[in-house]
């Protein structure tokens, strides 16, 4: 189906990496602190791809627009980058997929919408990470997803042609963004997604249930 490809660009949270719990224990620290209960991982696994305010959102019910939620999302940030790397781990399948793709000389890379302040030394940890082309975070260009200039960036950082790349997502933004870019998509469905996600409606190129399951996708693989 892609023959033609050269360069795989990733989303992370949610696509290569399950870091659902980290983030989620952040956000009930603070619950308990508060003197509330503990909310199941589950609760918010869902949510977990829309970072801060996601897990915000789940544990207090507040959105960017609440008088608090500035003051939360630092709170829930020092505690995020204290436990970031505790229980986050690739998603299986992953560490097969990447050496694959570099042993079939297909590069790949990582486009983020995690600020440098997170992904840099999350990624440090995994070992994984070191043949990565690029690692686009959400603060290296203006803009963040669905805009396409973080995809394009890492394509000018990879010296890549659009024609020449895919970008696989857990998330609506990620096609979104990858189609302004002009590359081809994957939705991965065994991503984060969101409550009541329809990924048939996201217009991927594909869709993926697992990570491995991508390289089917390459007339090399």
């Amino acid at each position: 189906m892609f023959g033609h490809i050269r360069c795989v660009l990733f989303d992370l949270d949610g696509t290569l990496i399950d870091s659902a719990a980290d983030l989620g224990l952040a956000a009930d620290e603070m619950r308990v602190a508060r003197g509330l209960p503990s909310l199941p991982i589950e609760a918010y696994r869902a949510h977990a791809g829309a970072g801060a305010r996601g897990m915000l959102g789940t544990a207090f019910g507040v959105t960017p627009e609440h008088a608090e939620f500035g003051a939360l999302k630092e709170e829930f940030f020092d505690r995020y980058e204290q436990r970031m790397t505790r229980l986050t781990r690739p998603f299986e399948g992953v560490d097969q997929l990447l050496l694959t793709l570099t042993r079939q000389r297909i590069a790949w890379g990582v486009v983020t919408n995690k600020s440098r302040r997170f992904t840099v030394p999350l990624t440090a940890t995994m070992s994984l990470f070191s043949a990565a082309g690029t690692i686009v975070c959400g603060d290296t260009t203006p803009h963040i997803k669905p805009h396409p200039a973080p995809v394009q960036e890492a394509m000018r950082q990879m010296n890549v042609s659009p024609a020449h790349c895919v970008y696989v997502g857990d998330d609506e933004r990620d096609m979104q963004a990858g189609r302004a870019a002009g590359v081809a998509t994957v939705a991965a469905r065994y991503g984060y997604l969101g409550a009541g996600a329809d990924v048939s409606r996201w217009l991927a190129d594909a869709i993926i249930d697992s990570p491995i399951q991508l390289l089917n996708l390459f007339d090399t693989a």
